[in-house]
């Protein structure tokens, strides 16, 4: 469409815009929402941080019964939009971009070794927490990485004991194991401290660009599992079992 925004962060922004006068009020900018909604399924990038019910809704209309049954209010409605989109646009404005694509090395040079292994696991979290909430399983806020990731591995049958084949329980163990390296290297190493105190070692660039990197592989994993199996059940919430 000839109006459409160039960029994707104002093509989320105006599919956002779009969903939450739906939400409040209604909207009659259906064609739009559609066209905005194909542009950003067709890049592979995107695709998984898209709110779900933009993913399942193909027309305003689809959309309206599953806003309006998840609140009569208005205020709450624009809430639950936001919130959905929150992963997303933090993604577009450098928050939280996966390692393996091609802003790598921006961040890397953005950030000191210590902030970039915070935002390794920063991002390892989000997508634990975000794959969690798309299955409706509870977490708790304060919840540190470790238990996030063994949460949603048994969720989707990632986790080591869930299996029988060696081969396929070592892969899940050593990424378990890497997970569990993330948080205590953040923990040991990272810019988490407190302002002032000594790190027993400085990290090198070699051990950010580790943890970026590895990072990004685990989370584009557990992505691409939870999308696998959603697909594979219809486009219903994966579950545990």
């Amino acid at each position: 469409m000839d109006d459409m925004p160039e960029t994707r962060i104002d093509q989320v922004t105006m599919i956002e815009g779009i969903l939450t006068a739906a939400a409040t009020g209604g909207s009659d900018d259906g064609p739009m929402y559609e066209a905005l909604r194909r542009e950003l399924l067709a890049d592979d990038r995107l695709k998984p941080l898209l709110p779900s019910f933009v993913r399942t809704n193909r027309s305003l209309g689809a959309f309206w019964p599953f806003i309006k049954g998840r609140s009569g209010k208005w205020a709450e409605r624009r809430q639950i939009i936001s919130e959905a989109f929150t992963p997303l646009v933090d993604y577009l404005e450098g928050r939280g971009r996966a390692p393996s694509d091609d802003m790598t090395s921006d961040a890397l040079v953005t950030f000191d070794p210590e902030g970039a292994i915070t935002v390794a696991r920063t991002l390892l979290e989000t997508v634990c927490k975000r794959i969690l909430n798309e299955l409706g399983l509870p977490h708790a806020e304060k919840d540190d990485l470790p238990k996030l990731y063994g949460a949603v591995a048994k969720a989707l049958r990632l986790a080591p004991d869930q299996h029988v084949e060696e081969p396929i329980k070592a892969i899940l163990g050593g990424a378990m194991n890497l997970v569990n390296g993330i948080g205590t290297l953040r923990n040991r190493f990272s810019d988490a401290h407190a302002p002032g105190a000594k790190m027993p070692v400085k990290p090198s660039e070699r051990h950010a660009k580790l943890a970026v990197n590895t990072a990004g592989a685990v989370a584009s994993f557990l992505v691409e599992t939870y999308l696998d199996r959603a697909e594979a059940m219809g486009g219903v919430k994966a579950r545990t079992g």
